[in-house]
């Protein structure tokens, strides 16, 4: 049977600034690449964790079926915060000790994407050499690219 990966990544140039993100979406069987698409788009003026967060989304949005995956990010800021803060979110009514959420349409928006799905949410370090990690920054990049002055 095979697995299922998401790779994300984020860009911004400032913060805020242009912006892009950037999602692999790889089917395996083993080590053979069974099925491969690549996603990207970008904004004029974001964050790079709007950018973080809307790799995950459009990567989860993108699967036409329930699916159980791996998505792998190099964003501390989303898997901690969908695996972690986000229940306690939840359970205040979508509210936090100290005040406002940030980006929290984007936050409400991964919740829903991912509540279809059957997901392992894992991170890598940026810019390390990580294959998949370094193409779905090419991604993001190209995707900010028509952005930036």
């Amino acid at each position: 049977m095979a697995e299922l990966f998401a790779y994300t990544d984020g860009a911004c140039s400032g913060n805020p600034g242009p912006g892009g993100w950037g999602a692999v979406l790889i089917a395996r069987n083993n080590t053979e690449v069974l099925k491969e698409r690549e996603l990207n788009g970008g904004e004029a003026l974001t964050t790079n964790n709007r950018m973080e967060l809307l790799a995950a989304i459009n990567a989860l949005e993108a699967l036409e079926r329930p699916s159980t995956l791996t998505v792998v990010t190099d964003s501390i800021y989303v898997k901690d915060g969908i695996t972690k803060w986000i229940h306690g979110w939840k359970a205040k009514g979508w509210k936090k000790k100290g005040g406002a959420i940030k980006n929290l349409d984007l936050w409400q928006r991964l919740d829903e994407a991912q509540a279809r799905h059957h997901i392992s949410w894992q991170w890598v370090k940026g810019h390390a050499g990580h294959p998949e990690n370094e193409r779905a920054d090419e991604l993001a990049r190209a995707g900010m690219a028509p952005f930036k002055p």
